[in-house]
């Protein structure tokens, strides 16, 4: 994604249904100046740089907003991370479980094979695929 103007932000925040407010226009500049993986307390560490006041509980509740606008992906990297995706394209992630670094791969460079058949009545909706990597021995 290029760099976007904070009205550009600010329009697509709306676009979602989403009221603007100094926070979270901070918060989805942070998100969608570029792609980016981001944990909600390394976001918080940035927006706050900007604007002092940002509270936790608007990171956090920001981000769950977003999430279910769908304007990011919540990833669950391992038990104790989650990490928010500003790429809302279809892709994958290697994950580097010693590292912690996640790192997107195109769609069209993997392809799954012998999925099961879907339920009656149901359709697919998004496949989340995670391949964690660690250094060989």
């Amino acid at each position: 994604m290029n760099v976007l103007e904070h009205a550009e932000i600010a329009d697509r925040l709306r676009a979602a249904g989403i009221p603007v407010t100094l926070q979270r226009l901070a918060i989805a500049h942070a998100l969608f100046e570029r792609p980016i993986h981001v944990t909600a307390e390394q976001l918080l560490r940035q927006v706050k740089a900007s604007v002092p006041e940002t509270s936790r509980a608007t990171v956090y509740n920001s981000l769950k907003l977003f999430v279910e606008k769908g304007l990011v992906k919540e990833l669950m990297v391992d038990p104790e991370r989650v990490v928010f995706d500003s790429n809302t394209e279809p892709h994958f992630h290697l994950y580097d479980i010693v590292t912690g670094d996640l790192t997107d791969v195109p769609a069209e460079q993997m392809s799954l094979v012998g999925l099961p058949a879907l339920p009656p009545g149901t359709k697919l909706e998004q496949i989340d695929v995670i391949v964690r990597v660690s250094p060989q021995r």
